[in-house]
């Protein structure tokens, strides 16, 4: 029996819509095609905890777990001290 490189495997899981979303904006912008599942249960929609999953081709799962490294590493090397942020709101 042979597997369907196409077929649909779980990346990772995260607790919320939005995070997820953009998870599947930064493997996008590597060139690996995301989508997720599971956000009607992870928010208050449902009024269930829940978790989003982000799933990729399985043909694209080691690309896309080599890409979610790289994006961690590069946050931690962000200089928030050198980052404008805006004004705070009670200044």
């Amino acid at each position: 029996m042979t597997t369907d490189p196409e077929s649909p495997e779980v990346l990772m899981r995260v607790p919320s819509e939005v995070e997820a979303a953009a998870i599947v904006t930064a493997l996008a912008s590597r060139g690996i095609e995301a989508l997720t599942t599971g956000g009607f249960t992870a928010g208050f929609r449902a009024e269930a905890p829940g978790q989003v999953s982000v799933m990729v081709h399985q043909d694209d799962l080691a690309p896309a777990r080599q890409a979610i490294t790289e994006i961690q590493q590069e946050a931690h090397d962000i200089d928030w001290s050198q980052v404008d942020v805006g004004k705070d709101e009670d200044e």
